[in-house]
């Protein structure tokens, strides 16, 4: 069996470049690691993961075509709820939800991917 030791990168077909890193920059600390204008695409990300943004004229909202969201780990989770005021992001069912080992909230950025943000790294498994 190989050895996978994590998710390495999401790539993410957005509609405003430099809205998405923003937000993402703003909420996560995200910077600016490597600029593609050759793609008109940016990878941003900090030591444990990289998002590679591209952003596509045609590009309205996202679907879900086999994919639900994609899940972050927070090491700060109790500061969540708090940022997203702060930032006006709006935490969708209810709040945060518990699970059997771990705790979530969902939040949407500004393509419409779904985001779980978790207390526990993979759930606590």
């Amino acid at each position: 069996n190989l050895n996978s030791a994590g998710i390495d990168h999401l790539n993410l077909d957005v509609k405003n470049l430099e809205h998405t890193v923003e937000f993402y920059n703003k909420l996560f600390g995200y910077t600016v690691l490597k600029e593609q204008p050759e793609e008109n695409s940016k990878i941003i990300g900090n030591e444990h993961l990289k998002l590679c943004l591209y952003q596509k004229d045609e590009f309205e909202y996202f679907k879900k075509n086999g994919y639900n969201h994609f899940g972050l780990h927070i090491n700060n989770f109790e500061d969540i709820v708090q940022k997203c005021k702060e930032l006006d992001i709006e935490i969708y069912y209810g709040g945060p939800i518990d699970w059997e080992r771990s705790s979530s909230i969902y939040i949407k950025d500004p393509n419409g991917d779904e985001i779980e943000l978790a207390k526990e790294f993979g759930g606590g498994l």
